[in-house]
């Protein structure tokens, strides 16, 4: 990656897609037509809920101090709420900013700092009443009976039930498809997980 002026406030872009499959020119345009220079942007194919993520690592290093780091959006950086917000203290505590161009979040602002603050909050809230609900729906499916056994496939309620179990990395698929009383099989089918390595 080649990079230039290192004294002076330099925009730092990173694009990622989920796929090898999937094009990485959208969200390139974006930050372009934003101030990046494409020099001087980081460019993944990996899946966001990976915790390895190269240029991801080697990006969070190089930044420097009144540098302006801005991603498309904040799905982008990652698709957990706890590693969004545990990046974002890092970005914060190396003096960069964070422009984010979906959500219009600009912390170089006051007004883009306070957004970025209540948008963490509101988040973490989101999943925590998730797990809250999943909670009681699985008891309630344990008082009704609902144990013991695995069924060929799953309903709705139970396919929203797995997402929201698998969505939280602290949940092993063991502990998923022992919760539910499903097979691993059936866990990956409908979560389309073929091919992965869990």
């Amino acid at each position: 990656m080649i990079q230039y002026n290192r004294g002076d406030k330099l925009n730092i872009g990173y694009a990622r897609v989920s796929t090898e499959d999937q094009n990485l020119d959208r969200q390139i345009d974006a930050l372009v037509n934003a101030g990046v220079d494409i020099r001087n942007i980081y460019k993944e194919k990996i899946t966001g809920t990976t915790k390895d993520r190269p240029e991801l690592n080697k990006m969070m290093d190089e930044l420097k101090i009144g540098d302006v780091l801005i991603i498309s959006d904040l799905t982008r950086l990652s698709r957990s709420t706890k590693d969004l917000i545990s990046l974002s203290e890092i970005i914060n505590s190396k003096g960069v900013e964070l422009v984010s161009l979906k959500e219009k979040i600009d912390t170089t602002t006051a007004t883009g700092k306070a957004m970025f603050g209540m948008l963490a909050v509101m988040a973490q809230f989101e999943r925590d009443l998730i797990s809250e609900r999943t909670k009681e729906g699985l008891a309630a499916a344990r008082a009704r009976g609902r144990v013991g056994g695995r069924p060929k496939g799953m309903d709705d309620k139970k396919i929203k039930m797995a997402k929201a179990l698998y969505s939280n990395k602290d949940n092993s698929i063991k502990d998923i498809c022992d919760t539910l009383s499903i097979s691993r099989m059936t866990l990956y089918r409908y979560l389309n997980l073929k091919g992965k390595k869990i």
